[in-house]
């Protein structure tokens, strides 16, 4: 993944950015908040207005995050990620609660958890437990733990998604807490 500085917000991002602090500053439970943020998300997507053209730059190497906002208090950044036909990333969970939006094209999601040890002394095991396919305007929102999984570009041109994560993505650089190894077997 690529990180770019936050650009230009537009006017759309902007009132988007009001109604996602007026959920946040509610304090709410964050899978509570997830829900409430991701209904404040969905009529914005697919707007024409919301992304700026170099926000909807993807890199030829690997999924390309565009930093639009961040929340002074570190309280919820708002990001693009921009993905090119095959594009994904590696199976991961998340440092907080998130909330992801298709604005353009599709994107496969396979969902994990992690299964106790088959033996005593034995690592916990990864299995996947849905397949989904969201679409422009779809939305998906979770919080940790239970928040496993891997995303990729399903379709033939390019996808791009925003994200809205309970934490400050530009001090971060990302918002995954782990990466897990693909399952075997």
């Amino acid at each position: 993944m690529t990180t770019t500085t936050p650009a230009r917000t537009t006017a759309r991002t902007a009132a988007l950015v009001h109604e996602i602090r007026q959920v946040v500053d509610r304090g709410l439970a964050p899978d509570l908040t997830a829900y409430l943020v991701g209904e404040r998300l969905a009529p914005h997507l697919g707007a024409p207005d919301l992304l700026t053209c170099d926000q909807r730059e993807g890199h030829p190497d690997r999924y390309r995050q565009h930093v639009l906002h961040t929340e002074p208090d570190g309280g919820f950044s708002v990001v693009a990620l921009v993905w090119l036909p095959g594009q994904e990333t590696a199976i991961h969970d998340h440092v907080s609660w998130c909330v992801a939006g298709v604005h353009e094209g599709a994107e496969r999601e396979v969902r994990y958890r992690l299964a106790p040890a088959p033996a005593a002394g034995g690592a916990a095991r990864l299995v996947a437990t849905e397949e989904v396919v969201n679409e422009q305007g779809e939305v998906c929102g979770f919080a940790p733990p239970g928040d496993i999984h891997k995303v990729r570009n399903s379709c033939g041109t390019k996808a791009i998604s925003v994200h809205v994560y309970g934490a400050d993505v530009a001090r971060l650089g990302s918002s995954v807490r782990r990466v897990y190894p693909e399952p075997t077997g």
